[in-house]
């Protein structure tokens, strides 16, 4: 885990992404998608630094993909040190983040709360 890259804007997990190993997270400016990202330019349009300080309950972009969503959820009721501390846990007891291309544990859900669940326990 890369701790430091912590959460991206749409609230996907740049800590522990595998998909391009060069990438310092969408914080650091250098993400490729940067043009094209909604989450990334929403935020940017109002001054938030990720899509989980908005009050609105919003399903833009990355947002109406389960995963970004539920994390972005996790962060607004616990906060990101409480999720960055969750998905180290998870990673150290077997929890693969990207299995298989940039699908993997998380990925296997189709409710909201059961994925909140499952990044505080880690069991399903």
């Amino acid at each position: 885990m890369k701790r430091n890259l912590g959460i991206a804007t749409c609230g996907l997990a740049c800590c522990l992404c595998s998909e391009n190993v060069t990438c310092k997270g969408c914080r650091a400016g250098d993400c490729a998608d940067k043009a094209t990202c909604e989450n990334l330019k929403c935020s940017a349009e109002k001054h938030f630094a990720h899509c989980y300080e908005c009050p609105e309950d919003c399903r833009k972009g990355l947002l109406r993909k389960i995963k970004p969503y539920a994390f972005t959820q996790f962060v607004k009721r616990y906060g990101e040190e409480k999720l960055l501390d969750c998905l180290e846990q998870n990673e150290k007891n077997g929890v693969v983040y990207h299995r298989e291309g940039i699908n993997g544990d998380y990925d296997d859900f189709d409710d909201v709360e059961k994925l909140i669940a499952f990044i505080q326990t880690g069991k399903r």
